[in-house]
């Protein structure tokens, strides 16, 4: 298995896309939007820190972990379906549910990495704290991303080829991201956009990534939500996956 990881971990590393946007663009934006004055402004609304703080490290972090649950985890897994791998490794001691487990390991990996790397770059630069209440936001991070993959091995199953799978992904992963708030004020939203959006996955991840970076507990509702979210789509994709 540790072979296979290597190998997996090499083709990860050959796509210059995947390790850009799951890695350095999250990073990139904080550094950018975190350069805008309002930004660095103390805010009483959020205990008298600061935006680049709490809300964006919190928000580019949901980033990476989404990039990887929705476009390469399911690109990876649908192209290696297409042509026949998952077909041929049954029959050998590679079998694809370790292939699987492999990519669920790397990708858990990489999003440590761009988390890693967003604390170490916001630190230097914008002098943002470490996560205050770094078990909760170690639990949240467990969670939150096992349900996005979960609904990311959906995207996998129910993908056509491998070209598709990242767009099908891109087109689940970009409204999610609208209604948590990640490009516009989830105040500003209509009073049913914010209550649907309670109740998807990617809103509850976001605040409490940015309440546990705030040194809060998260949400009861949030953690189970997101409890809620991996089993039912875990489910789901143990029912709907095809390995060839």
């Amino acid at each position: 298995m540790s072979k296979l990881f290597t190998v997996e971990a090499k083709l990860y590393l050959r796509d210059p896309v995947a390790p850009f946007f799951s890695l350095l663009l999250p990073v990139v934006l904080l550094l950018a939007l975190g350069s805008i004055p309002t930004l660095r402004q103390v805010s009483p609304e959020l205990g008298n820190m600061r935006p680049v703080d709490t809300y964006l490290p919190g928000m580019m972090s949901m980033l990476a972990v989404m990039t990887l649950a929705f476009t390469v985890l399911p690109a990876a897994l649908t192209t290696y379906r297409e042509s026949g791998v998952l077909r041929r490794m049954s029959t050998t001691p590679a079998s694809p549910a370790k292939l699987l487990a492999v990519h669920l390991i790397l990708i858990v990996l990489v999003s440590v990495l761009a988390i890693a790397a967003i604390v170490v770059a916001g630190y230097l630069v914008h002098d943002v704290a470490v996560p205050r209440n770094l078990p909760g936001f170690l639990l949240v991070f467990v969670l939150g991303s096992a349900s996005l993959m979960a609904i990311g091995l959906i995207v996998a199953a129910l993908a056509p080829s491998g070209k598709a799978a990242p767009g099908i992904g891109s087109a689940v992963m970009f409204p999610l991201m609208f209604v948590s708030g990640m490009w516009f004020p989830r105040e500003t939203m209509p009073e049913w956009l914010q209550r649907i959006g309670d109740y998807l996955p990617a809103v509850p991840f976001g605040q409490a990534m940015r309440d546990t970076w705030a040194g809060s507990a998260p949400a009861v509702h949030d953690l189970v939500v997101m409890a809620i979210t991996l089993v039912v789509a875990s489910l789901v994709a143990a029912r709907v996956f095809r390995w060839e």
